[in-house]
């Protein structure tokens, strides 16, 4: 079966999705705005494919931690959600859903899938329009909704992707929009969601929290990647990305990747937990935390922020001084606007390479 590359910026793009389905072929749905030596690279992977039969939809990962796998999925594991996710928006085929992530990101691509199955109207671009009832996105998107001024006919919002912080939460809640957050990942789709009282399996997911690390058992995984590599790992009916979390008070709570832990001295050190202190300071619009080489102790903690409008970095110090411990106080400070990926994750990997390359100023404070 040939996975076919589909062009983000074209017009007709459902009806094209249509198509390539109903002839059999899987859709591969790409940005328009990559640079062409990554149109090249992605569209030469997906041409080789050699992809199961079963396949109906291959998907890419976000690039947060460098260049995107192709995912592939069968139709059911998609499908099998729709019902969920249409209750969770109380939404059907007269609503219009709010995609402002291009379709090259899994979660807009679901979301078009959901309405070439009788789901609610998509409306592409980030600029969402005065007639849509519902958003899935990213938390990024949900900021830039409520800074532009929500639409009145949006009544409730699907966000995940990345940490949505409890500001920001409240500020759409107070919109009077009705608000669902969820953890997933390409390779997972939905695995817990979080309807304001922390996060629960999502229906028909099961959980485990294995030496530290999230494991699911799931209709809703993907099948693999096209070619080797990926943190997707299989065994005896469950899956994992590597993910590491904990059950607190009945609740998952996410600490990220274990390949992103920080070995400083003694302690490991998670860089979600401190991210989510520093997005709770109402001058910090984004986080993202990593480890500087340091002789001797390994990894010193840097820190780079992005400020709203006439924020002061030393308040920001001072107040995270008060919330973190020591071994989790940021050393090193850099400053400015975040990569981000084209659904609006941070970027975490191109942020560290921006600040070692110097091209983010360090703050002395």
């Amino acid at each position: 079966m040939m996975i076919v590359p589909v062009d983000g910026g074209t017009p007709a793009l459902l009806d094209r999705l249509k198509t390539i389905r109903s002839a059999g072929d899987v859709p591969l749905v790409g940005d328009a705005r990559w640079p062409s030596a990554l149109w090249q690279e992605i569209s030469a992977r997906a041409s080789a494919a050699d992809v199961p039969s079963s396949t109906a939809w291959a998907t890419l990962t976000s690039g947060s931690s460098g260049s995107p796998l192709i995912v592939l999925r069968t139709s059911a594991s998609w499908a099998d959600s729709f019902g969920t996710v249409a209750s969770l928006l109380e939404a059907g085929t007269d609503d219009v859903v709010a995609l402002p992530a291009p379709p090259s990101a899994s979660l807009t691509l679901f979301s078009l899938a959901h309405a070439l199955a009788d789901g609610p109207r998509p409306a592409l671009g980030s600029a969402v329009q005065s007639g849509v009832t519902c958003l899935h996105g990213t938390p990024q998107a949900l900021r830039a909704v409520l800074d532009a001024g929500p639409p009145s006919a949006l009544k409730a919002a699907l966000v995940g992707g990345s940490h949505l912080d409890e500001a920001l939460a409240d500020r759409a809640r107070a919109a009077g929009i009705r608000l669902t957050a969820y953890y997933g990942a390409a390779e997972l789709s939905f695995v817990a969601v979080d309807q304001g009282d922390g996060l629960r399996p999502f229906p028909g997911v099961e959980l485990s929290i294995r030496k530290g690390v999230l494991w699911v058992q799931s209709p809703f995984v993907a099948s693999g990647y096209v070619g080797a590599g990926g943190p997707l790992r299989h065994e005896n009916g469950w899956a994992t990305v590597g993910d590491r979390a904990e059950f607190r008070e009945g609740r998952l709570r996410l600490l990220g990747r274990g390949d992103d832990a920080i070995l400083s001295a003694s302690a490991t050190i998670v860089p979600e937990e401190i991210e989510e202190v520093l997005r709770s300071i109402p001058a910090v619009v984004d986080a993202v935390v990593f480890g500087l080489p340091q002789e001797r102790i390994g990894f010193l903690v840097g820190a780079l922020v992005e400020l709203a409008d006439d924020a002061d970095l030393s308040q920001v110090r001072e107040f995270a001084r008060g919330r973190l411990l020591p071994a989790h106080m940021p050393r090193q400070w850099f400053a400015g606007r975040l990569p981000r990926t084209s659904s609006g994750k941070p970027a975490r990997q191109e942020a560290v390479r921006r600040v070692m390359a110097k091209e983010v100023p360090r703050i002395d404070v």
